[in-house]
């Protein structure tokens, strides 16, 4: 049975590498009494590499409620399951074995409580992609890790602001493999996962895609590259025959430059740097990382793990409070979908509403 949409949501949080600056902006997050109105915080960690982290960002009237599991959560407090035992030597702003370590343990637990559903949704603070590496985790990163946890066929890469979402048709791969991993089928494969996120998990009826080319001026009709005429526009074309408002290829520097990404919905781009060097430029404290295709809901902030202000009380909380008001929002729209899905004439009220 669908829950009360008016439910307190519970919503995890792991907490990434102990020497970044995850725990700081969680526990800076968590300071402010406003967001237990909206939900129930459960952090995947330990209290003793907390309070480290609390003392270091002097933040002294937080206290962590600690619990054994996500049911004995208690609302308008901050809890904390503990999921490891031994002290853990903190080393801010370093890059070692325990980082990766703990960080994993953290993931993990949080992980296998959503995939149970004793938690509506998961915010990851940022892990370190090469410490973490270990036999349990063989990964480029979060999303391929929970992609296979939730056994999905395909995942997308969406960053999402209130005035531009970027999604990536490759991920975490070397720049000079993507000409050979983009293929139609791939593009259009990323086009029907944000058209149908655009449609579920932000309620926009009739979302309008921008697609970029690979190639610079998108390769200005096969002078510079054949990969717009051979493979993106075919993809387009075949996105438009399923019903999906696809357009381009556009150059990416000029589509930036002159605003016209504000006339869609969101924008497809090639690879990782094509669409996040621009997102991050225009949305860098706003913005918020989602995990499109999955059956839950998961999000994190668009930054990493900032070695080079860790412990100096200088990063900023608000790309990750983003991240946790997105995945409330998401929550709390894909059930009012399950609600509404009987009565087609009030979901296309309320999308026209909400456009």
């Amino acid at each position: 049975m669908t829950k009360i949409m008016s439910e307190k949501l519970k919503i995890g949080i792991s907490i990434g590498d102990v020497n970044g600056i995850g725990l700081e902006v969680i526990i800076k997050t968590l300071a402010d009494q406003k967001i237990y109105d909206y939900c129930t915080p459960i952090v995947y960690g330990h209290t003793k590499v907390a309070s480290f982290h609390r003392r270091t960002v002097e933040v002294h009237e937080l206290n962590f409620n600690v619990i054994n599991n996500a049911a004995q959560a208690q609302h308008k407090k901050a809890n904390m399951i503990n999921c490891w035992e031994e002290d853990v030597k903190i080393d801010l702003g370093q890059v070692t074995e325990a980082g990766g370590k703990y960080a994993f343990l953290s993931l993990q637990r949080a992980t296998d409580d959503l995939i149970r559903g004793d938690i509506d949704a998961l915010v990851t603070a940022p892990i370190n992609k090469d410490n973490i590496q270990s036999e349990e985790f063989k990964f480029p990163g979060h999303t391929e890790y929970l992609q296979e946890k939730a056994g999905a066929p395909d995942v997308l890469m969406f960053l999402v602001s209130d005035t531009l979402r970027v999604g990536v048709v490759t991920g975490h791969i070397p720049l000079n493999k993507v000409a050979g991993s983009i293929s139609t089928e791939k593009i259009l494969a990323k086009l029907k996962l944000m058209d149908a996120s655009l449609r579920q998990d932000f309620w926009i009826q009739r979302p309008k895609i921008a697609v970029l080319g690979l190639n610079p001026h998108a390769g200005d009709n096969g002078l510079i590259g054949d990969e717009e005429e051979k493979v993106i526009i075919p993809a387009i074309n075949e996105a438009k025959a399923n019903d999906i408002l696809a357009f381009g290829p556009y150059p990416a520097d000029g589509f930036f430059a002159n605003g016209s990404y504000l006339k869609f919905d969101a924008v497809l781009a090639m690879y990782h740097d094509q669409g996040l060097i621009p997102f991050k430029q225009m949305a860098f404290d706003s913005g918020v990382n989602f995990t499109a295709g999955l059956n839950f809901v998961r999000t994190s902030p668009d930054h990493g793990t900032a070695y080079d202000i860790a412990g100096k009380n200088e990063a900023s909380a608000d790309s990750f409070r983003e991240a946790l008001f997105t995945a409330i929002h998401i929550v709390r729209r894909r059930r009012e979908m399950e609600v509404l899905t009987e009565n087609p004439l009030v979901i296309s009220k309320l999308s026209r509403d909400r456009d």
